[in-house]
């Protein structure tokens, strides 16, 4: 990955990104503007539906690793692709792959939260040992 590339990931990457305590577990979660979270909520409230979660990971060879959140909701037609530099958030996909649980919530009100079960847990362990693998390149 050249330089300019690099800098291009590190600037599309999602700054909003917490860990939240759900009944004493662990949970990542992903922060969005309130306009987009409501947006969310009111296309997918009060309806029955799945999330279904992929984890794309980008990585050059030399520990730099981004790693592409796709969910797509089975209802409402929503389709959000969040990037993820996981040289700074290792944690948030270690809490993934433990707990199988990821939430959204607003930037704004971050006690409303959705929270999302994964339907393939063994994706995020996966998804994990290649992250792992990939940083353990970096020379910084």
């Amino acid at each position: 990955m050249s330089d300019p590339e690099l800098k291009n990931l590190i600037e599309k990457s999602h700054k909003d990104l917490t860990i939240q305590d759900f009944n004493d577990i662990q949970v990542p979660c992903i922060g969005f503007d309130q306009k987009k979270f409501d947006g969310i909520l009111t296309k997918v409230s009060g309806k029955p539906l799945s999330v279904d979660t992929n984890l794309n990971i980008l990585q050059d060879g030399l520990g730099h690793v981004f790693v592409e959140i796709l969910l797509t909701f089975s209802y409402g037609g929503i389709k959000e692709k969040i990037l993820v530099n996981a040289n700074e958030h290792l944690i948030f996909f270690r809490l993934l792959a433990e707990n199988s649980m990821l939430a959204i919530a607003s930037k704004n009100s971050p006690g409303n939260i959705f929270m999302i079960q994964l339907p393939k847990p063994e994706r995020a362990l996966e998804a994990l040992d290649i992250i792992e693998n990939g940083l353990k390149n970096n020379k910084n």
